[in-house]
């Protein structure tokens, strides 16, 4: 785990108890900055890319958290993928006996027979088995054990953590087959994917698989081994569903390989010809949960259309003419219960479902979505979906498929969130279902989920010198092992507004901010989700004046750590989203709104703040050697103008789109190595790729591009872009000193125009 600069370092370094690893620190002044002057804005690192808090120095009352106008959360992505993950095999896993908080590096050895609880302070005996440590292969030192030296562990789980055995890992697709969906042609590549990634689906030897098709009947699939092809068996009673046989619908997919390789070469011919135009996807998904029902498992939901047929039915709530509107934006709610209820009841019996929409038109994702909000699943969405007339959808809807499949997945997940006495749990984001006031349940996990968490101080904390929050998932793995992931995050508890506020992650703070604002524009409206955000920053930049007498002066004040906030919630109000005045698609809307709900923090801010990079010196100095690849690292720059020149070649990744802009005097040796054309004039004007070329340096942006995209749910097109005249004018973001800000608070000090700037 890493640190930030903390105010009071000596009392942290006296709790960890001298524990190896944590870097020294200097504590960060606070002072005003002039965003003119100073360019280099980046926010400070390295940070924990799995566990975060908004506050990385934890005020001692509520009191003090709400003078200092900052909100207080985690922000978590428990299920990452990690290179160097300590799994621990044990007949006895340490856990405090009153908290059942797992023993971790901030306890404390009273000797080496007792340990103290970092969460309940509770004195508990260390057992016998626990004085061996496996790594060093000696007795007598608790305090080396690989649980005691970091952060984040993995533990096999005994039989005391099952309610049952181990499920296999279950899959089940369900695609849609009417004339849309056969017209739009994702059928046939999607069985092509299939088809391809089938050995690499997660899972061993109990793996089992099913698929269901539906348009206004519903197609079952008879795929038991010794049969000489797939059977069909179609259900026609929507408003009725039943299963025609629970023998036979999932199978093995070791045994029954070739019946499914015969189906999926065959399911894009057997549809070719449909004029079946109604979509009854309400009872194919109530098909699939009674066919899941006995083991749970991975539902994959592929539908391109709006429902129009049996339960959950839809009707267009869409007014084109409505999107540019400045006003409130309606229908972000979903239009009826029926698919919440029905996630909810997925959920319970360990059903996560995961929805692919391509549409070309409105299909009330707002409702749709509700399936895997609160079954812990997720939703891809391709606006315009077409092979022919949308090649870019399509190879983004291949990417996504291939590790859509190959990712790894744990099922029957519950995750449990402990903190120190005195902390409290306010409010979950992301989608899950929430057991108990602590207690996330989670049919499905993935490597792309993350979760954010509201926090509040009901207890004074004056008798604890560390606030200390620990996330604990339990989950089956793929090939049926019950596992145990512990995070362990701990923070000093500061009594003073100014180490408050050095300690503030700015980036943690405005996602957390994101995830409450989408939650209040679909409650309370969009008008007022934006007027929450502005007055965050209003409000801080009050408090902080108030309250920090010692920097009053002209302009503006802000602390150092979070000079880019208003910067930030200017770019989240520009996002999709958020945004009004500007022609959005009430899809598409809805489903920026389901990504800020449950991607990673880093992933979100390159959304808002997009990360800028030099191609063509890049070098392998630094580099990461993965797989016995060798992926270059360059230097993240500040993003800004000034940054670019007409001799480079420049990569900004924006989160869902990656632009390389290449520079009038690029020299001529990078456009023939990398772009594969003589000079500068030969560069075609659209070029969506970069070509595979056999010299050093393709290689080496190939292997960093590819590096970028590795570790993300969604897949980002590419484009090539050349040269144009760089504005002259800087661009001035006059947020604090709009009239709307001055009149919503006109105590605030009024902003000259180099308050805050930010050049594109």
């Amino acid at each position: 785990m890493w640190w930030q600069p903390f105010p009071n370092l000596s009392q942290l370094s006296a709790a960890l108890g001298g524990l190896s690893g944590v870097p020294e620190l200097e504590v960060e002044t606070l002072r005003p900055v002039n965003l003119v002057q100073e360019r280099n804005l980046l926010p400070p690192g390295p940070w924990s890319r799995t566990f975060r808090c908004t506050l990385t120095s934890i005020p001692q009352t509520q009191a003090l958290l709400n003078k200092a106008r900052l909100p207080l959360g985690l922000l978590l992505h428990p299920f990452r993928d990690l290179q160097q993950l300590p799994v621990i095999t044990s007949n006895t896993i340490v856990r405090c006996r009153t908290c059942r908080t797992y023993i971790n590096p901030f306890v404390t050895f009273l000797d080496q027979r007792r340990w103290k609880c970092n969460l309940c302070y509770r004195v508990n005996d260390v057992p016998d088995e626990f004085m061996y440590n496996p790594v060093t292969r000696s007795y007598g030192e608790p305090h080396r054990r690989p649980e005691v030296q970091n952060s984040t562990v993995e533990f096999i789980a005994s039989s005391d953590y099952m309610l049952r055995p181990p499920q296999p890992a279950v899959y089940l697709f369900v695609l849609d087959v009417s004339h849309n969906a056969v017209e739009s042609g994702y059928l046939k590549y999607f069985c092509d994917s299939l088809l391809e990634n089938l050995d690499k689906l997660p899972g061993n030897g109990r793996c089992r698989v099913g698929f269901l098709t539906f348009d206004s009947t519903i197609h079952f699939y008879n795929l038991q081994n010794g049969l000489s092809q797939p059977q069909m068996l179609v259900v026609s009673d929507i408003h009725d569903v039943f299963i025609p046989s629970h023998d036979n619908l999932m199978v093995n997919l070791k045994e029954s390989k070739e019946l499914v390789k015969e189906l999926l070469a065959a399911l894009p011919s057997m549809f070719a010809h449909t004029r079946e135009s109604q979509s009854a996807l309400g009872p194919a998904l109530q098909a699939a949960f009674k066919l899941m029902t006995p083991t749970g498992g991975r539902v994959s939901v592929f539908q391109t259309q709006l429902p129009t047929l049996g339960a959950g039915l839809l009707q267009s709530r869409e007014d084109p003419n409505q999107r540019s509107s400045t006003k409130a934006v309606q229908h972000l709610g979903p239009a009826t219960d029926f698919y919440k209820k029905l996630a909810l009841d997925c959920s319970g019996q360990q059903i996560g479902v995961d929805l692919f929409l391509l549409s070309s038109q409105y299909s009330d994702l707002s409702s749709l979505a509700c399936m895997s909000k609160f079954s812990a699943g997720s939703v891809f969405y391709y606006p315009s979906f077409h092979h022919v007339h949308n090649p870019a959808q399509l190879e983004k809807f291949q990417r996504d498929l291939e590790r859509y499949l190959t990712r790894k997945i744990g099922f029957e997940a519950v995750m449990r969130i402990r903190c120190t006495k005195g902390l409290s749990i306010h409010t979950f984001h992301g989608n899950l279902f929430v057991r108990s006031t602590d207690m996330l349940s989670l049919a499905n996990v993935n490597p792309d989920s993350a979760f954010a968490v509201q926090m509040s101080i009901e207890d004074s904390l004056a008798d604890s010198s560390l606030a200390c929050f620990q996330a604990a998932l339990l989950y089956t793995s793929s090939k049926g092992k019950r596992r145990i992931r512990v995070h362990t995050l701990c923070l000093p508890v500061v009594t003073q507004l100014s180490e408050v506020y050095a300690g503030a992650d700015v980036q943690a703070i405005t996602c957390l901010l994101a995830n409450m604002a989408i939650d209040r524009s679909v409650s309370s409206g969009l008008p007022d989700a934006r007027d929450a955000l502005v007055n965050a920053v209003v409000d801080l930049v009050g408090a902080y004046r108030t309250s920090v007498s010692n920097l009053q002066q002209n302009g503006l004040v802000l602390p150092s750590a979070m000079r880019l906030f208003p910067l930030y919630i200017l770019a989240l109000l520009k996002q999709k989203a958020l945004r009004t005045g500007t022609s959005t698609r009430l899809d598409e809307r809805v489903f920026a709104m389901c990504q800020f709900k449950t991607e990673p923090l880093p992933q979100l801010m390159r959304l808002m703040h997009p990360d800028l990079y030099r191609l063509d010196t890049i070098s392998d100095q630094g580099a990461l050697h993965l797989n016995d690849v060798i992926v270059p690292q360059p230097q993240l720059l500040h993003l800004s103008s000034e940054r670019l020149s007409r001799d480079g070649t420049f990569l900004l990744d924006c989160g869902s789109v990656l632009f390389v802009w290449v520079g009038r005097a690029c020299s001529d040796v990078f456009l023939r190595d990398v772009l594969g054309v003589h000079d500068y004039a030969s560069l075609p004007p659209s070029m969506n790729h970069i070509p595979e070329l056999d010299t050093p340096l393709s290689e080496r942006i190939r292997a960093f591009l590819d590096w970028l995209q590795e570790n993300r749910a969604f897949s980002c097109p590419l484009h090539v872009i050349r040269y144009f005249r760089l504005p002259t004018t800087h661009y001035v973001i006059r947020f604090l000193s709009s009239p709307y800000i001055k009149q919503t608070n006109k105590n605030i000090v009024s902003f000259n125009q180099s308050s805050v700037v930010h050049r594109l």
